[in-house]
């Protein structure tokens, strides 16, 4: 098993190594190339959106300082000052031509090439038309490129002169060099990381393993509370959550059997604390004569109640088991609901209840009459019992996709939202039903629910806090109702 668990951890570690060196070396070159390309090219704009910027001022400043003089003469001295000082805070070199691209002015004291050469015609071209930007070495003037703009100096239509700013263009490939080597190092630094980072991912896929073999020996002693941690969707992440899925099965089997038998052992305790006490009384004489009749009765509720919870929970087990085959027949639903409801006549009389919805037409049903009478009398044991005094119970029917959907709904006090997620679990009751219902069990709605699944339909209920519940349950329609439904269309589309 050692070995084995060596073996795979190799092969993981060999896959994830190698992967890793080919996303990381893909990553880098990539961002290398891209780095470098995009920095070229904003470092180009950057550089000619700055170099038209200062052209543009020293453009304004010549037409400002030929405004004095008519436009006719250029004030050489101030303009070239202007020129120099701009040129020394932006590093460029700033010169102003005529038309046919001779120098005129400057900012260049010495060793000023610009005189030496004319502008190339097809730049100049471009430069008084409107306006020119490019990279060059503006004919012989330059050795290398420069970054090159240059703007017309107009007046009332006509271009007195052309003003040119340029820069040096090799400062770019510097800038890359210097960005090549930050990228080499951090290159190393993703390389180290990587390492360290293959280790623990590796790590990390091969501990639920030893986790699963440590999970089993706990489980084994009856401790259900380990779990293996699953991260990802490899074939050993799937295990691990099919291992926990198995864990949580088997714990939640286990809470349910002990949770039965606390809440079954409950349950007997209290009626026959109560029957044990009441009998004892009675016997040794502390009870009086005159009200032992009224204890015989107490103890005779109780023993009806032991005796329904046992029926229940027998009921529960057989429908569990499979034991209970359904006997399924065509019935009227409706007329099931009308013979339940006057088995409650005298508490509904009572408690002087309105009772709506009966009058339905034939709703006939495919399901097992019995177990069905036990979910419909349930329904209306808890609708009566919680109706408020002089309130209303209404019943209502509805076919849809071939199935019957039963709603009794009561009004009343209602059930708190927070209460119906538990409705239906064994021995659950209500803060409200345990003040209201002194002989349920908690069983009732649990064997609803049951039955109905049994019959592959479904139980719902809605409540509104002071206003109502309602449960709606559903069973397959019959086979002569849909026929019917049928020869009823036919018979319509025909006429």
């Amino acid at each position: 098993m050692s070995k084995f668990k060596q073996s795979l951890k190799k092969s993981l570690f060999n896959r994830y190594f190698a992967l890793c060196s080919a996303v990381i070396l893909a990553t880098l070159t990539l961002m290398g190339a891209l780095v470098i390309g995009f920095s070229g090219t904003y470092f180009g704009e950057s550089s000619r959106e700055t170099l038209h910027k200062n052209a543009e001022q020293a453009a304004s400043m010549t037409l400002s300082s030929m405004a004095g003089y008519g436009y006719h003469k250029i004030p050489v001295e101030t303009v070239q000052n202007g020129y120099r000082i701009i040129s020394s805070i932006t590093e460029s070199q700033i010169f102003l031509v005529n038309t046919s691209g001779n120098t005129l002015i400057c900012s260049e004291e010495d060793n000023c090439n610009h005189r030496t050469y004319s502008i190339p015609e097809d730049i100049m071209k471009k430069a008084v038309s409107s306006e020119y930007s490019g990279s060059g070495t503006l004919g012989e003037i330059y050795e290398t490129s420069h970054y090159i703009v240059g703007i017309p100096i107009v007046h009332d239509g006509e271009v007195l002169a052309v003003l040119f700013a340029t820069t040096e263009a090799t400062d770019v490939w510097f800038f890359i060099m210097d960005l090549m080597d930050i990228i080499f190092f951090c290159a190393l630094i993703a390389t180290a990381i990587s390492s360290v980072a293959i280790y623990f991912v590796t790590n990390k896929m091969t501990r639920p393993l030893r986790e699963m073999a440590a999970a089993a020996k706990s489980f084994s002693t009856g401790d259900f509370t380990v779990r293996v941690h699953a991260e990802g969707e490899d074939e050993i992440a799937q295990l691990a959550r099919s291992f926990n899925h198995m864990a949580d099965s088997v714990a939640d089997l286990e809470s349910v059997r002990r949770s039965f038998i606390a809440n079954i052992s409950h349950e007997l305790k209290t009626p026959m604390m109560t029957i044990g006490g009441f009998i004892d009384g009675i016997l040794d004489g502390t009870v009086p004569e005159e009200k032992r009749k009224q204890y015989l009765e107490v103890v005779s509720e109780e023993i009806k109640r032991l005796s329904r919870m046992v029926k229940s929970m027998l009921s529960i087990a057989r429908i569990e088991a499979g034991d209970m085959k359904l006997n399924l027949t065509d019935f009227d639903i409706n007329e099931l609901v009308c013979r339940t409801v006057f088995a409650f006549e005298q508490k509904i009389e009572e408690k002087k209840l309105e009772i709506e919805g009966l009058e339905s037409e034939e709703i006939l049903v495919n399901a097992d009459n019995d177990l069905i009478h036990q979910v419909i009398y349930n329904l209306i044991d808890n609708a009566v019992k919680f109706v408020n005094e002089g309130g209303c119970i209404s019943f209502s029917y509805a076919i849809k996709n071939g199935c019957v959907f039963v709603s009794i709904k009561n009004t009343g006090a209602g059930i708190a939202q927070q209460e119906l997620p538990r409705l239906f679990d064994r021995f659950y009751k209500t803060d409200k039903s345990r003040s209201l219902d002194k002989t349920g069990v908690g069983l009732g709605l649990y064997i609803v629910q049951t039955i109905v699944n049994q019959h592959k339909g479904d139980l719902l209920v809605k409540s509104v806090e002071g206003e109502y519940t309602e449960f709606t349950f559903s069973v397959p329609v019959a086979v002569q109702k849909i026929k019917k439904e049928k020869n009823k269309r036919r018979n319509s589309e025909e006429n």
